[in-house]
């Protein structure tokens, strides 16, 4: 069946959050290493490539989206979750839908770069100053001394503000596009204007499924500090942040199928090369 924009329901954000949990919970493994290796990927490449691995890694994101888009799908009907599923938008048939996916890429990793090239200029820097001074303790075992300081400083709330600002606006057109070209045959402008439309036609529920999606990572945080805490192991919050964070964000890209298909509905399955 075609594409086409559904109406959706503001309750139906919530239910993005669950179903992209519950498919993740019958194949944690699979889902979460599919994450892992994607990062590992984006690492390797920024090692072998310093120059320009950071915008190459950049431009991976939305193969990334499409990727587990693929995957979920294929679990929902009982198939495998593989690794060649992150790169199923490279292997369209379509040469035009080939060059689509590959602006859509370039695009998204040229326009991060610069919203992270304006935050550092609002900040000049403190951001990366901070990330430095978290990952360090002083010589007592405490936090870095110079973490204060920088905590103080309001330009670094200012480039804080300018990043996730600019990021979300930038998620918008970027949200449904590599599927909108990959399963909808859509050249690269008209999958963002697309996907700039459907979020805007379905706004309440992505509204409701972002707030899902933050109280499930602001729920694990507090329980895992009362844990913790509990425990008398304070530092264990930290040692833990990564084995956690990753199958979160698993989930959260697991759920990403759910949403497209609720606003365009399913699509015909693409035969690649």
């Amino acid at each position: 069946m075609g594409l086409r924009l559904l109406s959706v329901q503001p309750r139906q954000g919530w239910r993005w959050v669950t179903q992209g949990v519950r498919l993740w919970w019958r194949h944690p493994l699979a889902f979460s290493g599919l994450l892992a290796l994607f990062l590992l990927a984006v690492t390797l490449i920024m090692v072998l490539v310093p120059w320009v691995g950071g915008i190459i890694g950049l431009c991976m994101v939305p193969l990334l989206s499409l990727g587990f888009m693929v995957a979920s799908r294929s679990a929902l009907q009982g198939g495998p979750v593989h690794a060649l599923q992150l790169v199923e938008g490279l292997r369209h048939p379509q040469s035009q839908q080939l060059r689509a996916q590959l602006l859509i890429c370039l695009a998204y990793g040229v326009t991060t770069m610069m919203v992270i090239a304006l935050a550092d200029l609002v900040d000049g820097g403190l951001f990366e100053d901070f990330q430095r001074a978290l990952s360090r303790t002083g010589p007592d075992g405490k936090a870095d001394p110079q973490l204060m300081p920088i905590l103080l400083n309001p330009m670094l709330y200012a480039g804080m503000a300018v990043r996730l600002g600019l990021t979300s606006l930038l998620s918008i057109p970027f949200w449904h596009a590599p599927a909108l070209v990959h399963w909808g045959g859509q050249t690269a402008m008209q999958a963002l204007f697309s996907s700039t439309l459907a979020l805007w036609r379905t706004r309440a529920a992505f509204a409701l499924y972002m707030v899902g999606w933050i109280t499930v990572v602001v729920s694990v945080a507090v329980l895992l500090t009362i844990l913790a805490t509990l425990v008398g192991m304070p530092r264990i919050v930290v040692g833990l942040t990564m084995p956690i964070a990753l199958p979160l964000t698993a989930a959260f890209y697991v759920s990403l199928w759910f949403s497209f298909v609720d606003t365009f509905g399913t699509p015909d399955p693409v035969t690649t090369a």
